[in-house]
C-alpha cells in the first residue's frame, strides 16, 4: 500500500513540476517574440521634469471661503 501512495505522490510531483516549467517557458518565449513599442512622444505643451506648474487648489476651506464671500 505504501509503494501506491508513493507511486501517486510522485507522479503528481512530476505533474506539477512539468506544469511549472511549462509555463516559465511560455512566459519567457512571450516576452522575447513581443515587438519593441517605442515610447509615446509627449506633448509640445507638456511640462518637463522638474518644470513649476501653475494650478488652481480647490480645497474645502477655500471654496467655503468663496461661497462666504
Amino acid at each position: 500500500m505504501n509503494i501506491f501512495f508513493l507511486v501517486i505522490y510522485f507522479v503528481c510531483f512530476c505533474l506539477i513540476a512539468g506544469g511549472a516549467f511549462a509555463m516559465m517557458y511560455a512566459n519567457i518565449t512571450s516576452t522575447w517574440n513581443e515587438p519593441v513599442v517605442p515610447p509615446k512622444p509627449r506633448h509640445p505643451e507638456a511640462p518637463q521634469p522638474g518644470e513649476e506648474v501653475m494650478y488652481v487648489d480647490l480645497n474645502r476651506e477655500k471654496l467655503e471661503n468663496l461661497y462666504n464671500d
